[in-house]
């Protein structure tokens, strides 16, 4: 602000004053002045004497004891309730213990299960059928399977702390569509098999992100990921040569993630767990042959090649 009070009658410029700051008053008066006020009436009335004294006295002892009394209750009522708490606490790691236990319990009884019915079929279907189920078992993720393939290996890069904000870098971390990615490329490139991380992928698999996590199938997995597939021969180095490598190579080259693919022989995956079919239609049965009486027909052969099973 300019002061036209300080303009003088020649032509000197009028001196600029400017008002003090928040902070500068601030850190020129730290006090309140109230303090300062009762400073004063202090020292004018001085200290307090006779019954006035008794009164602040004892309000301030009263004061006092109530706190310290409140802090009494309170310790005590947070040691009575420690064991409830403690009680509790048991409880509920008894129950988890418990609910593990009957879960594999029922998974073991599953497994069984799941014996006795490979060995009833097996002795009840032909040779044919029983190979031909085992083929599919395996095409769907139903059966262990045993080969040469690609091993494809993604890890995250370094993720620094921004100092100020304390935030974390999340770009050079794996995300769910860079599996998703790599998983994709390998079906195309011929792939039989694949599993991520030990878990095997079937034609209900999903791979999803939750927050910094990565499921697959619903169960978490942790960097490095390694994509095992079974196929074709040179599938490693088609998948490099691929859009997949060269995009994955470019994530390294920018992020410092990291990304191998390499062969592998007899390699081994195990079977997909909890497979589960939400929509299933069975194949319509050929119709029953009629058991009505025919009309006379002439004695000649029909021809092989015309259908016997009521038309198209």
């Amino acid at each position: 602000m300019t002061d036209p009070n300080t303009a003088g009658d020649d032509d000197t410029p009028p001196k600029r004053v400017y008002a003090p700051d928040f902070l500068t008053e601030l850190f020129r008066n730290p006090l309140d002045p109230g303090y300062a006020d009762a400073a004063a009436r202090k020292a004018v009335e001085g200290e307090p004497t006779g019954a006035r004294k008794w009164v602040t006295s004892g309000v301030s002892a009263l004061t006092l004891v109530a706190l310290g009394f409140l802090l009494v209750v309170a310790y005590q009522q947070t040691v009575a309730d420690e064991p409830a708490r403690t009680t509790a606490r048991a409880e509920l790691v008894e129950q988890v213990q418990k609910r593990r236990e009957d879960t594999t319990r029922l998974q073991d009884r599953a497994e069984a299960l799941g014996d006795e019915v490979a060995e009833l079929r097996e002795r009840e279907l032909s040779s044919t059928t029983v190979q031909r189920l085992r083929d599919l078992e395996a095409a769907t993720g139903l059966a262990r399977v045993t080969g040469s393939g690609a091993r494809i290996t993604v890890a995250d890069g370094p993720t620094p702390i921004n100092p100020v904000t304390g935030e974390r870098n999340t770009v050079a971390r794996v995300k769910d569509s860079d599996l998703q990615l790599a998983t994709n490329a390998l079906w195309s490139l011929g792939a039989e098999a694949i599993a991520i991380n030990g878990q095997r992928l079937t034609a209900t698999s999903t791979i999803r992100q939750a927050g910094e996590a990565i499921l697959v199938d619903f169960r978490p997995v942790t960097t490095p990921y390694e994509v095992v597939a079974i196929g074709p021969d040179d599938l490693a180095k088609d998948f490099r040569n691929g859009y997949a490598g060269k995009f994955f190579e470019q994530l390294g080259a920018k992020y410092g993630m990291s990304f191998r693919s390499e062969d592998v022989d007899d390699v081994t995956l195990e079977a997909a767990t909890e497979l589960k079919l939400r929509v299933a239609e069975p194949s319509a049965p050929p119709p029953a042959p009629s058991t009505q009486m025919s009309p006379p027909m002439s004695s000649a052969v029909p021809d092989e090649s015309s259908s016997s099973e009521g038309g198209r």
